[in-house]
């Protein structure tokens, strides 16, 4: 099967100049040519055939082919930019037969023109280049897991000092403020040894004879006071009796 040609770029103005030859190898320069007078002018189109490209240059009018470049690689000798300047090539044409080549200059009016020129020659040959590679015919590896498949990962993981052994022990332990509660008020200490005497019967026996008394030496007038006296009276010799007072 005969391989069709494709169309990678069209451009339709481009200018060809003769260019002299070159006396050193720092490569060409625009500014040695006659920039100002092209010696011919027409369409530039970029073809492929099979792993073959070509720079063919015709007339715009009737499409007569002027000159054709065979491209091999790129960079390389068929085609080669200018050093001082981005709009500006050097080409290799030949004939059908390629018994006969020559050197020529071609030119852009505007900057994008060379640039595409650039692009379309770099992607043609990535293209070449990736299609040359052997293409891997072995199965890919499928590490994905089938329906209904699962995975077992066991975890050890240290437990850290301090932490009980089952969760239901630590949440049954009581929440404390880790405070002592406070001493009881002096108050409460007098009650407790007024009723430690009240409940001695040895003790209230000998109290009850002094007071006993001195109420039935004193007058009848003085009324309820008495009974102030006698508690105000019991308090400190319940204290000095009694055991169980703390004395600070």
């Amino acid at each position: 099967m005969e391989d069709y040609e494709s169309i990678i770029l069209v451009k339709n103005e481009v200018f060809v100049f003769k260019i002299p030859p070159r006396q050193t190898n720092r490569g060409y320069r625009a500014a040695d040519w006659n920039l100002a007078g092209p010696d011919w002018s027409g369409r530039l189109r970029l073809v492929a055939k099979g792993q073959k490209c070509a720079l063919k240059l015709e007339d715009k009018n009737n499409g007569e082919l002027f000159g054709q470049c065979p491209i091999d690689q790129y960079p390389g000798p068929a085609i080669e930019a200018v050093s001082d300047s981005s709009r500006y090539f050097v080409i290799k044409i030949q004939d059908e037969n390629g018994s006969r080549s020559a050197f020529i200059g071609i030119g852009f009016s505007d900057r994008s023109d060379s640039f595409d020129l650039n692009v379309a020659l770099q992607d043609h040959f990535k293209w070449l280049k990736k299609s040359d590679e052997p293409q891997d015919l072995q199965p890919k590896l499928d590490l994905g897991f089938k329906d209904g498949q699962t995975i077992k990962i066991n975890m050890n993981i240290a437990k850290k000092e301090g932490t009980s052994d089952s969760p239901s022990r630590a949440r049954t332990k009581p929440v404390g403020t880790g405070f002592l509660p406070p001493p009881p008020s002096v108050g409460s200490r007098i009650q407790s040894s007024t009723k430690a005497t009240r409940t001695s019967p040895d003790e209230s026996s000998l109290f009850d004879v002094g007071v006993d008394n001195g109420v039935s030496q004193g007058s009848s007038d003085w009324g309820d006071f008495t009974g102030i006296t006698t508690s105000s009276t019991r308090v400190p010799t319940s204290t000095s009796s009694n055991t169980n007072w703390v004395q600070f």
